[in-house]
């Protein structure tokens, strides 16, 4: 074999990362994020004090006025979930790659962190929900509704959730709305959606919004809690509803730590990241389960 045949492997100084979803259950609007605290640990325990109702009394001429004190609730929010990640960039490896390896690696470790924690608050919204919030399953359309008689549509959906925080008194102000991809697939077809692009601009919005409708912004995620889906079941999508200030985040990354293996010629880099949710006003959130079907099919009632 001669040595001409010997041709070295090219390797691309861009390192290619992966997609990334945006974070949406845990940003700011969603979730407040002010109680992160001096966490130390798994285990470590965040308290919140929400203030009670005054007591509004009538008033009469020349009687004194009563005082009362202030009362708070407290909520407790226990910082139970930790996930970590740890790699080694061997010292050839670091060479061969030319691209720069630890620090692209470090970036996606961060961004999985952060997926895995929207999974969890996805699912602490979707059973934190009042009871009175929680709508019976809805069965929509994918279809204009202006064009078809039969069947509720994912905008019916939005309309019932927009009724339960009124019945509970929900201010409207910041409401928000995180649907799935089908549900989404069925709200592009109703004209009375306004996406972003016909808002005429999409700056100062959350990540992952598409648009508004009722009163809400509308955000897409892949995290929001499926049923079904496997086989000839249609997936059922949780659609979740609510207000700034009813769900708290608290989260801190404890540990990103580069250092040399002691018993190889690499690099460790490892990272520790805690956190815990509760919903601190269940009222203020609301769900819904829908299952998109084609137009025609019979369309679930919601719950009385």
């Amino acid at each position: 074999m001669s040595v001409a045949s010997f041709i070295p492997e090219l390797w691309n100084a861009a390192i290619l990362e992966p997609y990334q979803k945006n974070l949406i259950f845990g940003q700011d609007g969603i979730a407040s994020t002010s109680y992160y605290g001096d966490i130390t640990d798994v285990g470590d325990t965040v308290t919140i004090n929400t203030l009670n109702d005054l007591t509004i009394r009538d008033y009469v001429k020349g009687q004194d006025i009563e005082i009362e004190n202030l009362e708070t609730t407290p909520t407790k929010i226990k910082i139970d979930q930790g996930k970590y990640f740890a790699f080694g960039v061997d010292d050839v490896d670091k060479v061969q790659a030319a691209g720069e390896l630890q620090g692209v690696a470090t970036k996606r470790a961060g961004i999985q962190l952060r997926d895995r924690a929207d999974q969890y608050l996805s699912k602490v919204l979707a059973e934190g929900a009042h009871q009175d919030n929680k709508v019976d399953k809805m069965n929509i359309i994918k279809a204009d509704p202006h064009r078809v008689t039969e069947g509720l549509t994912a905008y019916d959906a939005l309309v019932e959730l927009s009724e339960r925080l009124d019945d509970q008194s929900v201010p409207t102000e910041g409401r928000w709305v995180v649907i799935g991809g089908k549900t989404r697939s069925a709200l592009l077809n109703d004209p009375r959606f306004v996406n972003v692009d016909k808002a005429g601009t999409s700056e100062g919005l959350r990540n992952g919004v598409i648009g508004r409708v009722i009163g809400f912004d509308v955000m897409v995620s892949n995290n929001i809690q499926k049923k079904g889906g496997t086989g000839k079941t249609p997936v059922t999508e949780t659609l979740v509803a609510g207000v700034p200030d009813a769900f708290a985040f608290a989260s801190q990354i404890l540990e990103t730590e580069a250092m040399r293996d002691q018993n190889q010629f690499r690099d460790i880099v490892r990272g520790l990241h805690v956190f815990g949710a509760s919903v601190v006003r269940p009222e203020g959130i609301a769900t819904v389960d829908v299952t998109v079907g084609a137009a025609g099919a019979a369309a679930g009632a919601a719950a009385a």
